[in-house]
């Protein structure tokens, strides 16, 4: 149930990250989810996406430092409270969200987020556990 994560560290400069998204355009990889953080000097640009082999290979070439991260994919009731009951679940078994985002679907009644723990086959087993519906990386990339 995990899901592989591009992790790219830019420089904070002009362009940079119009040259990532230029070089997964060309290579036919497409973008399902993102976050970027950032600080005065650099940033990390975090991406699911279609081809994670092709994306990692093509912007190795092209020079980008690249990483790859296991994160989950979780479904999460689209009202209020869906969130804040699986934050609770993971905060009684004493698991850690060290980051999350969320992840835009073309329609439906739920929303998917990608979260990274800090333990996360424990995270996984937790949910599963209490019928969280955690989705495989090649559902998740055709989505």
């Amino acid at each position: 149930m995990k899901v592989n994560q591009l992790s790219i560290f830019l420089e904070n400069r002009s362009g940079r990250l119009a040259e990532v998204t230029r070089i997964l355009s060309e290579a036919d990889v497409n973008i399902r989810a993102l976050s970027l953080a950032d600080t005065s000097d650099f940033g990390i640009l975090r991406l699911i996406v279609s081809d994670f082999d092709k994306a990692k290979e093509k912007l190795k070439e092209a020079g980008f430092t690249v990483g790859r991260t296991s994160v989950v994919a979780v479904e999460v009731s689209d009202a209020p409270g869906g969130l804040h009951n699986i934050l609770s679940m993971l905060q009684d078994a004493g698991i850690n969200v060290e980051y999350m985002y969320a992840f835009v679907r073309q329609s439906g009644d739920s929303a998917v987020l990608i979260f990274r723990f800090d333990r996360t086959d424990q995270g996984i087993e937790l949910l599963q556990k209490n019928g969280i519906a955690t989705i495989p990386g090649d559902k998740l990339y055709a989505m």
